[in-house]
């Protein structure tokens, strides 16, 4: 997979290769040493261009490989019809969007992205957070007795936005994205994952029958059908799951499971709708309206250049809004896609990839759909989709001895990653690399697939598994296949079919999606180690390095954090939300320090989210 030309040396905190070129073109910054800052402008961009543009061709011809096709297949299915779901109360609402907006806005990411990105590996999309920020526009600027025209107010808007990322991009802000951190990361990971589950139930809820629902469309008893097809959405899913996971079948049945787990069971779950009295029932299906056709009957082209000169001057502090939740929520994404779990092998280009998204913004603007951005939890599932599997070699335990007995912590010298290595022989007659990382917020990719059903025992818990992640497929031809499919489905045949899918099925995806989140965020993960029984936890476990009233303390400011941002969004203040998520780096960086932690426990509740070859676009963690 490794396509640099010349010779790669290893990065000794993540043992990813790290080409030559990468380290030299960033003049900015270094890996080893103390970080040294140059404002330059246009640096940032031009870096980013000159790192990935060698890999340019081999990111086209490393997609040769099958796990590109369930990784398009998955993606799909994860990015649009969540997008079209979260977009559902946006179209009722307003009258300004259809599904066609919502198509046409994942396309046009996909291909920018794909075919221009520096980080092709991020999927971009409608997200939960955009929908809700262009709802509060609509509710406030609807209130004024001399109310603008709406897309034209949301073109203003989305171009201030866009100016402030061209901006940024320029001045190389990107660098702000070295402080972010895993508490950053999962508190924001945490509020998207309960907006997944929020989101479910609401669109349960609004299938009951209301005071201003006709009874042709709304029905009790397609509502009470739709409350079954989301729970057997929700437990199909987490069958095949826990069935890719446990030692039944064959490995590659298992990773079949994985793979096509959660399409099966849409699919099946949709089926189910149109089957004896389920289908007299009449449950709800998704709204459409007609082949690349915008909605109300209005010109693709909005001339919001048309706009009072009052309500431009008004939308910018909307802009700077919309920027704001851009910079953390695009930036997280691509750093959660390159986790320092994944094995990846080719540079990132943080400020590029924000420039172009000020060029996506801009167009959603021009185009009045809904701006697109990078997307939680579907930017990390493309990136373990695409995962190579394998068993180590004798060479790789040799070497992985050799960096554990030269380097124990992170080449930035923060003492945020500790690797410990051991090597243990098996009745198999495989050696298998055994390594430990101090800080275990991010999912445990390995841990996920080919379980080894060992016994367990006091000390020991939840063993090894027989394959790591080796490689990962890092290509293009993924995000812009997922993104085609989109634009595939706004073809007349393809709109009825997706007229067919029961908004109940859809529920039941936000909440297996939502939970699936839950459950490898790190906030979660500490609240279970509570639960844990004691003899199945590891012996090396770093969280019992950690007083338990101090893990309760980190959790605690970490919830709080998550409890602003999910009551401020269910005000009209919903507008102001995106400023609390960014007070949560300064919170980090400046208060959390300053409560009673000892530096060795800052060190395992918190760490980089990224590897340090990834964090060297932005000049480095701290």
């Amino acid at each position: 997979m490794d396509v640099a030309s010349t010779p790669p040396i290893r990065d000794e905190s993540k043992d990813v290769s790290i080409p030559q070129e990468a380290l030299s073109r960033t003049p900015s910054a270094t890996l080893e040493g103390n970080v040294t800052f140059r404002f330059r402008p246009f640096s940032g961009i031009y870096n980013d261009i000159r790192a990935r543009a060698p890999y340019y061709l081999s990111d086209w011809i490393d997609a040769w490989n099958y796990r590109v096709i369930p990784a398009i297949v998955l993606i799909f299915f994860a990015n649009v019809l969540p997008g079209i779901a979260f977009s559902l109360d946006l179209i009722e609402t307003t009258q300004q969007y259809g599904v066609a907006e919502v198509l046409l806005s994942s396309f046009m990411a996909a291909f920018i992205f794909s075919i221009f990105g520096a980080q092709p590996l991020c999927i971009a999309g409608v997200t939960g957070p955009i929908t809700v920020l262009n709802k509060t526009i609509f509710d406030i600027i609807e209130g004024q007795s001399d109310a603008p025209d709406y897309l034209q107010f949301i073109g203003w808007v989305y171009l201030w936005g866009a100016i402030l990322h061209w901006i940024t991009a320029a001045l190389n802000w990107c660098n702000f994205l070295r402080y972010v951190t895993l508490f950053s990361c999962d508190t924001f990971g945490f509020y998207v994952s309960w907006v997944y589950l929020q989101y479910g139930v609401q669109v349960i809820t609004r299938q009951f029958p209301g005071p201003s629902s006709s009874a042709s469309s709304q029905t009790l008893d397609g509502a009470f059908v739709g409350i079954i097809l989301a729970l057997l959405m929700l437990v199909t899913s987490y069958l095949f799951r826990t069935a890719s996971r446990s030692s039944l079948f064959h490995r590659h049945v298992r990773r079949f499971l994985a793979d096509y787990g959660m399409p099966i069971s849409l699919i099946a779950s949709s089926a189910m709708a149109y089957w004896g009295r389920f289908n007299h029932a009449n449950p709800n299906t998704l709204p459409v309206g007609r082949a690349f056709q915008p909605a109300g009957g209005r010109s693709w082209l909005v001339k919001f250049w048309q706009l009072d000169g009052k309500w431009v001057g008004i939308a910018f502090p909307f802009g700077f809004a919309l920027w704001v939740l851009f910079f953390f929520d695009h930036n997280v994404s691509s750093l959660m896609a390159q986790g320092s779990d994944f094995p990846l092998r080719k540079p990132p280009g943080f400020h590029y990839d924000f420039f172009l998204l000020g060029i996506t913004t801009f167009i959603a603007g021009l185009l009045g759909i809904p701006a697109p951005n990078g997307l939680i939890p579907q930017a990390p599932i493309h990136t373990t989709s695409l995962l190579v599997m394998g068993k180590t070699s004798k060479k790789d335990i040799e070497r992985a001895l050799a960096l554990a007995s030269n380097s124990a912590t992170d080449p930035q010298g923060s003492g945020s990653i500790k690797v410990t290595t051991s090597v243990e022989d098996n009745p198999d007659g495989i050696s298998r690399i055994h390594t430990r990382r101090s800080h275990l917020h991010m999912p445990h990719i390995a841990e996920k697939l080919e379980p080894d059903p060992t016994q367990s025992h006091d000390g020991q818990g939840d063993e090894r598994r027989h394959e790591v992640p080796v490689a990962v497929v890092e290509q293009r031809v993924s995000n812009l296949a997922q993104g085609s499919l989109c634009l595939v489905l706004l073809t007349g045949p393809f709109l009825h079919v997706l007229s067919l899918i029961p908004r109940g099925v859809l529920a039941g995806l936000f909440w297996y999606m939502g939970a699936d989140a839950l459950e490898g965020n790190g906030i979660t993960r500490k609240l279970l180690y509570f639960l844990r029984d004691k003899a199945l936890t590891p012996a090396d476990e770093p969280l019992r390095k950690v007083r338990r009233s101090r893990i309760l303390l980190f959790v605690a400011v970490q919830l709080a954090g998550f409890g602003a941002t999910m009551a401020v969004t269910q005000t009209i203040a919903a507008i102001g939300f995106p400023i609390i998520i960014l007070l949560l780096v300064p919170l980090r960086t400046f208060v959390v320090p300053r409560l009673p932690f000892t530096e060795e426990e800052l060190s395992i509740l918190d760490g980089p989210t990224a590897s340090p070859f990834t964090m060297e676009s932005v000049g480095g963690s701290i």
